[in-house]
């Protein structure tokens, strides 16, 4: 049972007659008037218990985009419900109205909408639906939380896809114009052509050199149907926000941008998503399937607050490529975690395959170096240029031991990325 506003106004109305007859009489009978009335009025009002709410699966949404999540009320009762009814979504679940008002004979259903614009990635939920059934005279109400499981999976919003018309324009160029002139590892016979100063004499093929007496050279194009492994890092580092969103979101839209570029290039792609155990994998998808596996795996994934496993990611690496492949760690630059855990056994990875680092940089982090307003910003700009120091200090150990490098903001690390992989391909080194 609940009380209304106009109640609240009725039993204030109790003190003009108390005022012009003080005493205890008055103020007790108006207080039993009120309750009587409002008595009355709760018992008048339509059971919501005989209500039973429907809701039907709702499909998949990205990140900021606007989704429709109806239900139905269908009022078994034999009384009219008339009141409010409120729609019990999480707030990231991003309720734009969760109230509406009801006029449910008994008998008859209405269909209700809710509209949602989540505010986060993972799976929003919703457990019940609560019904006020307001009396006839507006005083009081029964109210109800009635069972009404749902759930919403907020998709990773891809917001770097701006960037993959450039990307496979520049694919198209490479592949269009790129018959390499050495013999690169990981590269496959195209075609013959006449020798021309320069070319590598390793090129040179004799038989149809005898044949043609003129030097012909074999040309190389990079190979197609190559693996490249996306290795997500979902520990406590990757749990850091920068911005709005944490760090692992920004790593997941790289990761999808490199996927689908690798994958329009002929590419492989698989996904590894771990800390100390596996949290999400995609193996063998097709080109065509690739994206939504990927995305469908990212959503739930949350950073756990553990140490990665590095030992254990390495041997689940391995275990996975048995032949040549790129291998992309999606994980932060933090000097402490990779000295004490990747570097020991990075060289396990390098002696196989190529390996290319990519980490999302804080921007605050570069504008607080740039401080120097009072004692704060120069305590704070000193703390910046350590913690840059250190992250130059990493990298370069990292790339001492045969690992790519690609450090850079939120925005700029999904085209960069990008570039890296399409320059590894010019170069012939997938």
């Amino acid at each position: 049972m609940t009380i209304t506003g106009r109640a609240v106004l009725l039993a204030l109305l109790g003190m003009v007659p108390a005022a012009l007859e003080p005493g205890w009489p008055t103020l007790l009978g108006w207080w039993a008037l009120w309750i009587l009335a409002v008595g009355v009025d709760v018992l008048l009002a339509g059971s919501p218990r005989g209500i039973a709410v429907e809701r039907a699966p709702l499909p998949s949404v990205r990140l900021g985009e606007l989704i429709e999540a109806p239900y139905v009320l269908a009022n078994h009762g034999r009384r009219r419900v008339r009141g409010l009814v409120r729609d019990g979504w999480q707030p990231s679940a991003g309720v734009r109205a969760d109230r509406a008002r009801i006029d449910l004979p008994g008998g008859q259903r209405r269909r209700l909408v809710t509209t949602l614009c989540p505010t986060r990635r993972g799976d929003r939920r919703v457990e019940h639906v609560t019904v006020r059934s307001v009396g006839p005279l507006g005083l009081g109400a029964r109210q109800v939380s009635l069972p009404a499981a749902g759930q919403l999976r907020v998709l990773p919003p891809f917001t770097s896809r701006k960037h993959l018309p450039s990307k496979l324009s520049r694919l198209r160029e490479l592949d269009g114009r790129t018959s390499l002139r050495v013999r690169g590892q990981g590269t496959e016979f195209d075609s013959l052509r006449d020798y021309v100063i320069g070319d590598d004499v390793r090129s040179i093929d004799w038989r149809a050199t005898a044949r043609r007496s003129q030097v012909v050279v074999r040309t190389w194009r990079p190979e197609r149907d190559r693996r490249v492994l996306l290795v997500l890092d979902t520990s406590r580092t990757s749990a850091a926000r920068i911005g709005d969103a944490p760090r692992l979101d920004a790593a997941m839209d790289a990761a999808l941008l490199l996927a689908a570029l690798a994958s329009r290039a002929g590419d492989r792609v698989d996904l590894l998503a771990m800390d100390r155990r596996v949290r999400a994998r995609v193996e063998g998808a097709s080109r065509t399937d690739l994206l939504p596996s990927l995305v469908e795996a990212m959503a739930p994934l949350e950073a756990d607050l553990v140490e990665a496993d590095w030992t254990a990611i390495v041997s689940a690496v391995r275990a996975r490529m048995t032949q040549r492949a790129l291998v992309v760690l999606l994980t932060p630059l933090e000097a402490a975690a990779i000295e004490e855990g990747l570097l020991p056994v990075i060289h396990r990875l390098t002696s196989h395959h190529q390996v290319v680092l990519a980490s999302v940089a804080d921007p605050a982090v570069h504008a607080m170096a740039t401080g120097r307003g009072d004692a704060y910003a120069v305590y704070g700009a000193a703390a910046a240029e350590r913690a840059g120091l250190d992250r130059a200090g990493i990298t370069a150990e990292l790339m001492r031991s045969g690992v790519d490098v690609v450090d850079a903001g939120p925005e700029d690390l999904p085209p960069r990325l990008a570039d890296r992989y399409l320059a590894l391909k010019a170069a012939g080194k997938l």
